[in-house]
């Protein structure tokens, strides 16, 4: 599995999780079109090889080259000059972008080590859940050049914050602290930025610990639970549940609870 890109470092942290890095840093982290494409190209290769024995990532954390930023949004220099059909053509990478990190089925955790503006603030509010270093800012700026959120964030970030406080936020392209997002539900928590990564290291071994049949069909139910009635919710969570039954996953972690000892889940 190639995981070589130009603009994204990947590194494994341990067997089962892995760093992607945002390496653009000269820009701070701007994505322009090379780097929505490799994103593309990265989350989809994990989605399509889930069940390859090759592959046995668990955990994803999504983060930034340096200390300044995070992700800056749309490298505003490369758009410069754009004609329409350029840019509906770029922004339709964006868009496949949205679609790869969101369907992505695994655990994708954010760790947020400075400025979120624009996309990267939609990337934020797109991933599982994230921290933040006290330093990070965040921003839906699009307004204030003539745009919208168009990578998900009038829906992802409304979902987060709430649909007032989104468009509170949204309207005024007002900058907000990390401490505020925290407040807000946008981020999970505040850390020191030279513990941000062994904070969600942490994080993620304990999720890469478990079953991970259990943790990609607990993860697709709960974001189903925000556009399906309660009724309609239970049904899917049942489909999700009968879905570990037949693993051997659920064998072993009965096993291993009775016989007092660590599980070792495979994925199968």
């Amino acid at each position: 599995m190639n995981m070589t890109f130009k603009t994204l470092q990947c590194e494994m942290l341990g067997a089962h999780i892995l760093k992607i890095e945002m390496n653009r840093i000269e820009v701070s982290n701007a994505f322009n079109t090379e780097m929505a494409e490799d994103l593309v190209r990265c989350f989809e290769t994990l989605a399509m090889n889930i069940h390859s024995p090759e592959q046995d990532i668990r955990v994803v954390i999504l983060t930034g080259a340096g200390t300044k930023a995070f992700c800056a949004g749309g490298d505003l220099k490369e758009r410069n000059g754009m004609s329409d059909d350029a840019w509906f053509s770029q922004h339709l990478v964006y868009e496949r972008m949205v679609r790869a990190i969101m369907g992505c089925p695994i655990v994708i955790i954010g760790a947020i080590n400075g400025a979120a503006y624009g996309g990267g603030c939609e990337l934020v509010s797109m991933v599982d859940f994230a921290y933040a270093a006290p330093h990070a800012r965040f921003a839906q700026t699009e307004v204030k050049l003539g745009i919208i959120p168009g990578a998900g964030g009038t829906q992802n970030l409304a979902r987060a914050v709430g649909s007032r406080r989104a468009k509170e936020l949204i309207l005024t392209g007002a900058v907000f602290s990390a401490d505020e997002a925290h407040e807000w539900g946008l981020i999970n928590g505040v850390v020191p930025a030279d513990q941000l990564l062994s904070v969600v290291t942490q994080k993620a071994e304990a999720i890469a610990a478990n079953g991970p049949v259990a943790v990609r069909q607990a993860k697709m139910a709960i974001a189903r639970a925000e556009d399906l009635s309660i009724a309609d919710g239970l049904v899917f969570e049942i489909e999700a549940y009968n879905r570990c039954i037949s693993t051997q996953d659920r064998r072993e972690g009965i096993a291993a609870f009775n016989e007092k000892r660590p599980p070792k889940f495979t994925g199968t």
